[in-house]
């Protein structure tokens, strides 16, 4: 498999394209493959999902899980964008990682290293028993693996408050810039400092809840969440605790 094929989206382990979702503009900058796609979603437990209802967009951040190919997320039964989605409407997905702020030499060259991904499908409301049965865990444990074996149950009325949407991924592409400062070929004689600025969510000391029992301490698969790891380094890991098969 070469980088033109995972570029084009023409492999078995790439998501299909079509005029939606190829990257147009850098196309050179643009991924379909399956494992860049997973990985750039698998860093991030927050996402944007875009939807039309009566003609107006709209544009909703919420908290996101991938499973295989399909995508997860969750809110009350009551939310409209939930209730709209429902319907089996076609919903576009993005995630995006800032990596680094970039100063050229030239304001036209300012630019950011960064990681996203658009993803398209038609979303639909989880009625299975099993299926949502199922996401009420993975909910908690996608991210903090084995969690809710220790957990008091949801009750009832929590579990009939709570919706989930799921979606296959129909659609994917990535575009990833990772170059740093790309100044032109005579503007490096210039006199002009340039640099680039990495940028990084780093996980700060954990704070016990001061209402905890006497005898309750932090259980060691928290461990991936300690202080001075990289976020993303740290939901990774969690993910493939949860599915080691990716």
């Amino acid at each position: 498999m070469n980088q033109d094929q995972v570029q084009n989206g023409e492999t078995p382990n790439s998501y299909p394209t079509s005029a939606r979702s190829q990257v147009k503009r850098r196309h050179d900058r643009g991924f379909y493959d399956h494992a860049t796609v997973h990985r750039i979603l698998d860093s991030s437990m927050l996402c944007h999902v875009s939807y039309v209802i009566d003609g107006q967009p709209y544009c909703t951040p919420t908290f996101f899980w991938r499973e295989g190919t399909k995508l997860y997320w969750h809110g009350s039964s009551a939310s409209r964008m939930l209730r709209n989605q429902s319907k089996g409407e076609r919903v576009c997905l993005t995630v995006a990682h800032l990596d680094s702020l970039v100063l050229a030499r030239c304001g036209f060259n300012h630019s950011a290293d960064y990681r996203a991904v658009m993803a398209f499908g038609t979303a639909y409301l989880v009625t299975d028993p099993e299926e949502k049965e199922r996401a009420l865990v993975a909910m908690v444990d996608r991210f903090f693996p084995d969690r809710t074996a220790g957990l008091r149950q949801s009750n009832t009325q929590e579990i009939k408050a709570t919706s989930f949407i799921a979606m296959e991924i129909e659609e994917a592409s990535a575009k990833v810039r990772a170059k740093g400062v790309a100044d032109d070929d005579e503007d490096y004689a210039l006199p002009i400092y340039a640099e680039r600025i990495p940028v990084r969510t780093v996980l700060g000391a954990p704070e016990p809840c001061p209402r905890l029992r006497d005898g309750v301490t932090r259980p060691a698969k928290l461990n991936g969440y300690s202080e001075g790891r990289l976020l993303e380094d740290a939901l990774r890991d969690a993910y493939f605790a949860q599915y080691p098969n990716g």
